[in-house]
């Protein structure tokens, strides 16, 4: 026997419950052997494992369908509980918008909004490994997350990965409070930022506990194979040229990967190449890779960071000038 309380995410509960508990009523017959109960926002539920997995396994399905759709009449409440194949097709045939990639805990559509978000949504329908570069607020980590969230919920893969090299995780964190942990999460908090948009706290909770969700540093994938995973690696202008190997070569079985950076944003000691820039040059020609080039037109922050961007990228270019200028 396991109990499980199941968080309904995004919806009315009476739209789900109905009106006096009329679809809780339904739910409790057509699972006889489970003991179910509804308080708020939540569902209690008792019985067997497998019974309860196929519940929760059905009021996900319900739930996304309240989410897309806002209302749910009485025969596709019927539909869904009945024949979840038959509620799947209908889901797909009742689906508006075609380029949200998932639904925010609010019930925001969250889509690809540039042109080279587009991009890589296509990029990584045709291919194994992307590469999604450009500098800051051009939505390419996020984009990657809605697009890893969305394997996930459609059980294209079975976990997350989310990942980041630390490049201040030696000496210099030392002096933090707290275990590695707590050291480390600082550098993580991007990630976790993007999940909590996509996810309800309390199943992001649940998820990274059990390990279906994972985000930890870089060096923690040494030594791994990564299967049945999508796997997006964070801030990779930040890798060395090993690191990044390292990292690609952990690819197994039914993964998916994405790589983001920023190459105007490196923050290596000055010895040491890119692992990004160069792995971008060695990966170019191969089959099964593509890579994404955003640039300022992609900007979705204030107003103000496509001038921040576009004014460090000329005082850059200046300052390369004068460096060739003085050598020649």
């Amino acid at each position: 026997m396991m109990e499980k309380v199941i968080y309904l995410e995004g919806i009315e509960p009476v739209n789900l419950f109905g009106v006096k508990n009329k679809r809780l009523e339904k739910l409790k017959d057509h699972y006889p052997k489970l003991k179910i109960i509804g308080r708020g926002n939540e569902l209690k539920v008792q019985g067997e494992e497998q019974e309860v997995q196929e519940f929760e396994e059905k009021i996900d399905l319900i739930v996304e369908y309240l989410n897309k759709f806002k209302n749910l009449k009485e025969t596709e409440f019927e539909a869904l509980l009945t024949d979840e194949g038959e509620g799947e097709q209908m889901m797909k045939a009742k689906e508006k918008s075609e380029d949200s990639l998932v639904y925010g805990i609010d019930a925001r559509p969250i889509k690809a909004r540039t042109v080279n978000q587009r991009k890589l949504v296509e990029a990584h329908q045709k291919n194994d490994l992307v590469f999604a570069v450009g500098p800051a607020g051009t939505g390419k980590t996020y984009t990657a997350i809605a697009l890893a969230v969305k394997a996930f919920k459609e059980k294209q893969v079975r976990r997350i990965i989310l990942t980041r090299p630390a490049v201040e995780a030696g000496e210099n964190l030392g002096f933090l409070p707290g275990d590695m942990k707590e050291k480390l999460d600082p550098y993580l908090q991007p990630l976790y930022d993007a999940l909590r948009d996509m996810f309800h706290p309390r199943k992001l909770t649940e998820f990274i506990e059990e390990g279906i969700i994972e985000i930890a540093p870089l060096a923690y994938m040494r030594g791994r194979t990564l299967d049945n995973a999508f796997v997006i690696l964070d801030e990779a202008q930040n890798t060395t040229v090993n690191q990044l190997k390292m990292f690609l070569t952990r690819m197994g079985k039914n993964a998916k990967f994405i790589v983001t950076g920023d190459i105007t944003q490196i923050d290596l000691p000055r010895k040491q190449k890119s692992g990004l820039i160069e792995g971008m040059d060695i990966l170019q020609n191969i089959s099964g890779i593509s890579m994404v080039y955003f640039d300022k037109r992609d900007i979705i922050r204030h107003d103000l960071v496509k001038h921040i961007v576009e004014a460090y990228s000329e005082y850059m270019n200046n300052q390369q000038s004068n460096h060739t200028d003085k050598k020649s």
